[in-house]
């Protein structure tokens, strides 16, 4: 997985993050517990930074269609994570929020998976990691605009 040149192209550095991200789903499986699925986390994640956004909204921000989106949430809201409240604009409009033990359930996650990571790059040398999150800062603040001007939404949601 290491470098062949001392200025990789944009193709080796894509391939070796997908390899990273590959190897990052395995460590954050191994620290999951998560009662839900990864489409369900995903809705999770989205009413974090959304908070009270409508069923349209959410299946529009999935890809899906609002039947497959209110069966996500139906199932969510059985585990207690997210909770429906009437729109103040129009009655026949739900609201989706997280509940207090979905955002505790996303923080213990979060945790489970930054302890697991955390394992991993303890072993690595300073340099390296200091390298690491240098590349990583670069890389998000990349994607993040890139996201941003390619659909006008909050970038963080992914």
């Amino acid at each position: 997985m290491t470098s062949s040149s001392p200025r990789p192209g944009p193709s080796e550095v894509a391939r070796v993050t997908s390899e990273a991200a590959e190897l990052l789903e395995v460590l954050w499986g191994r620290a999951s517990t998560a009662p839900v699925s990864a489409s369900q986390l995903r809705v999770l994640f989205i009413l974090e930074h959304h908070e009270g956004i409508n069923l349209r909204t959410l299946a529009d921000a999935l890809a899906s269609t609002p039947p497959s989106t209110s069966r996500l949430c139906d199932r969510l809201q059985a585990v207690g994570y997210v909770e429906r409240t009437a729109s103040s604009i129009s009655r026949r409009e739900l609201r989706l929020h997280l509940s207090r033990r979905g955002r505790s359930f996303l923080a213990e996650l979060r945790s489970r998976r930054e302890s697991a990571l955390e394992s991993v790059l303890a072993q690595m040398p300073a340099a390296k990691r200091t390298a690491l999150l240098q590349g990583l800062e670069a890389f998000c603040a990349t994607a993040a605009a890139q996201i941003h001007e390619e659909d006008g939404t909050d970038a963080r949601t992914a």
